[in-house]
């Protein structure tokens, strides 16, 4: 698992840096809503990642089409897992499911830095 660590913050710093707000739901912050969630998985054998995705995203939602319309990245490469829009129960009904390693909320954070420079 150590040895997995720097790759998952990695993971992780990428999704952050490279999501959209534009994406994100910023309408209304009750807690019933469906949220942007990164949601990191095993990796898949003999299944591509989107299928397996949409599968472990389908054990929730109740269908593949449902899953489908929630899912909006899988990703394939530094990392196993897919971001998708999720209810809390829905969150908790994923973080029990197998392969399912954690289900995380997404968040855009900005960089600081003065009048394009670095403050070092």
């Amino acid at each position: 698992m150590l040895k997995r660590l720097p790759v998952l913050l990695l993971s992780i710093f990428v999704v952050i840096v490279t999501t959209s707000p534009s994406s994100m739901d910023t309408a209304d912050s009750s807690s019933s809503e469906a949220k942007v969630h990164i949601v990191y998985t095993e990796r898949p054998e003999n299944q591509k990642p989107e299928e397996y995705h949409i599968k472990t995203l389908a054990s929730v939602f109740g269908s593949q089409k449902a899953a489908k319309e929630a899912l909006l990245y899988s990703y394939k490469h530094a990392a196993s897992g897919f971001s998708a829009k999720l209810t809390p129960e829905q969150v908790s009904q994923l973080s029990k499911q197998p392969g399912v390693l954690q289900v995380v909320p997404s968040e855009t954070l900005q960089l600081h830095s003065g009048q394009g420079k670095l403050n070092v």
